[in-house]
């Protein structure tokens, strides 16, 4: 009997990386997954990879049209929400000096706009006692330099789990946050700029600083994302579970 059984999940940059994991490991419990990403052939594969038990919604969360399509589909298919794990983000850097309107428009549409209507217009799909999900990160407390506008949206999803736990509270609602630091995933590349020097510099720089002395990878940040769905954390909302290695604790 899986922890999920019977319950329907909704993962956002549901598509690779850390949203794919997810989804896969919701799925291994029991749930039957809805994704949404932007690039329909990789949807297509991540819905194939999964299987039966997963759906995929082409759509940009910047764009609330695509919210509402996706959370039409959920309501035709006759199902709610039991689980939303909000994990879409865009990551670019730049430095204060560098920052342009068009930088700022992509990270604040897709980690602060996008993430406050993936989960306002799931409100009414939400059962009673669900789980939300925000995906933050480490680097709100590191600050890496040309990582400004990317750290203060995830910056701003932390706020946000504290203050719609609250709001939610009424209806036992969940919600959390986490915060993971060096991930493996295609993700982290673009972010960084893997294939530049800079980039390359900033990688190891950040590797070096893990106590557990490696990178993370996609299945753990699922597992823990998994104990947020799941009834096992029950008691637990509000709160942001750091998923680093230790880079941030020790």
């Amino acid at each position: 009997m899986g922890q999920l059984d019977g319950r329907t999940a909704v993962v956002t940059g549901g598509s690779t990386g850390i949203g794919l994991a997810g989804a896969r490991r919701f799925a291994e419990e029991g749930a039957h997954v809805y994704l949404i990403g932007r690039r329909q052939e990789e949807l297509d594969a991540a819905v194939a990879s999964i299987g039966p038990q997963a759906t995929g919604v082409r759509g940009d969360v910047a764009r609330p049209a695509d919210l509402d399509r996706l959370y039409e589909r959920i309501a035709a298919d006759g199902r709610r929400v039991d689980v939303l794990f909000a994990n879409a983000a865009a990551g670019q850097m730049a430095r204060l000096d560098q920052i342009t309107e068009e930088h700022l428009d992509l990270l604040l549409g897709v980690n602060v706009k996008g993430m406050i209507f993936t989960v306002q217009k799931a409100l009414p799909l939400l059962n009673d006692h669900a789980s939300i999900i925000l995906t933050a990160s480490i680097w709100t407390v590191e600050g890496p330099e040309g990582f400004g506008v990317y750290s203060a949206t995830k910056a701003a999803a932390r706020s946000f789990a504290r203050t719609w736990a609250n709001e939610l509270k009424g209806r036992g609602i969940r919600v959390n946050a986490i915060s993971p630091g060096t991930i493996d995933t295609p993700g982290l590349d673009g972010a960084i700029s893997a294939d530049t020097e800079q980039g390359k510099q900033v990688k190891e720089y950040l590797v070096s600083r893990i106590p557990l002395g490696r990178i993370g990878q996609p299945e753990d940040v699922a597992d823990v994302a998994l104990f947020l769905a799941s009834d096992q954390s029950r008691f637990v909302t509000g709160t942001e579970l750091f998923v680093d290695g230790g880079t941030v604790q020790v």
